[in-house]
């Protein structure tokens, strides 16, 4: 389950980013794209089992938002959104330039005095 080192490594970060704050954190907020195949329910239950063994995380709440995939048409200078994985533009021509829907990153953080 490759999702439990993805929730190691995303508090990795943050203990790095924010040194002595962990204790003040209150929720993690991560934006994945749907290429990225993260599922929220399952970043959830990877959630719940990193953070029932450190107690240092306990109270912390997990925020999972999925971006659609989005590719750009160089012939009609459009975005358009991929639907059932077909990556073909509104104009009718096929597109690899994907513009979002790749991306797995922490989006937002907030502290318990911040909120």
């Amino acid at each position: 389950m490759h999702e439990i080192s993805l929730i190691q490594n995303i508090f990795t970060t943050l203990e790095e980013t924010f040194p002595g704050r962990m204790n003040q954190l209150a929720r993690i907020r991560i934006t994945a794209g749907l290429l990225t195949n993260v599922q929220p329910a399952l970043m959830q239950s990877a959630f719940d089992a990193v953070t029932a063994t450190a107690p240092q995380y306990a109270g912390i709440k997990l925020e999972v938002e999925v971006t659609p995939v989005l590719i750009y048409c160089d012939d009609c200078k459009k975005t358009t959104e991929v639907v059932n994985y077909r990556f073909v533009c509104e104009c009718g021509k096929p597109s690899k330039k994907i513009v979002q829907g790749e991306e797995l990153m922490i989006s937002q953080v907030a502290f318990s005095d911040e909120i």
